[in-house]
């Protein structure tokens, strides 16, 4: 595969207006990318869509593709791979278009149809937790993103990190399981521990319970954080 030469602004079409897919979107418009369009099925995504995304066409997806240069894929995992073969069946996939996707466990093994049609395989994951709002703009500065691709345009998913204000991680192929299952304890574990402790002390009275947690949890998160850390780890105070 040869490594393309590409600079300027990119025209994005994004598959899937859930948490995920507006927020990146959004993030790559401010970067001085143009959105050509999202796909939105449900009433609650064309709102997210129309929120973040002022202006964007609510288009369907052979459209959205035929016109875009980047097409990012933020769809549940489970549905990921029927997606891309199913395009790939129609012939909706394009010669040198980028197709990027955002599942933890997956890497650009699971676009291999897009691939045989000529087109170019990104796997990019936000190491973060999503509301799909504006806040999460913000949030993306310093997040670390797991970028998985073929070596000679692994710079291409770098520097589309860099654009979103995120932090490059290069996880090979065969460590995106490994890698998903480390994402998944981490946001699992601290979801049922903070549901644990508010829900104990509810049953006690105590009201407002999650703001008197806050600065335990955060500071405890910090102090976690920095017994794991390397002599080259700087950490950011937990909001």
């Amino acid at each position: 595969m040869t490594s393309p030469q590409r600079s300027g602004r990119l025209g994005i079409g994004i598959i899937g207006a859930g948490c995920v897919g507006p927020v990146l979107g959004a993030a790559l418009a401010g970067a001085g990318h143009a959105i050509v369009g999202v796909s939105a099925v449900s009433e609650a995504s064309r709102e997210r869509a129309e929120v973040m995304l002022p202006g964007a066409p609510i288009l369907d997806i052979p459209q959205l593709i035929e016109r875009s240069e980047l097409v990012l894929l933020a769809v549940p995992s489970d549905q990921l791979a029927a997606l891309v073969s199913g395009l790939a069946a129609t012939g909706a996939w394009q010669p040198g278009q980028l197709v990027m996707h955002t599942a933890a466990e997956f890497g650009f093994g699971v676009l291999a149809p897009a691939l045989a049609a000529g087109a170019i395989p990104l796997a990019i994951h936000p190491a973060m937790s999503f509301t799909g709002s504006s806040i999460d703009i913000a949030r993306l500065s310093g997040t670390y993103f797991a970028v998985t691709a073929p070596g000679p345009v692994l710079p291409i998913g770098q520097a589309l990190v860099v654009e979103m204000g995120g932090e490059p991680v290069v996880i090979s192929e065969s460590d995106r399981a490994a890698y998903a299952e480390a994402i998944e304890t981490a946001t699992t574990f601290s979801s049922a521990i903070v549901e644990q402790a508010t829900g104990m002390l509810t049953s006690i009275g105590v009201e407002g319970p999650g703001r008197m947690l806050a600065p335990l949890i955060r500071s405890s998160v910090e102090n976690a954080l920095q017994r794991t850390a390397g002599p080259d780890d700087v950490f950011l105070p937990v909001e």
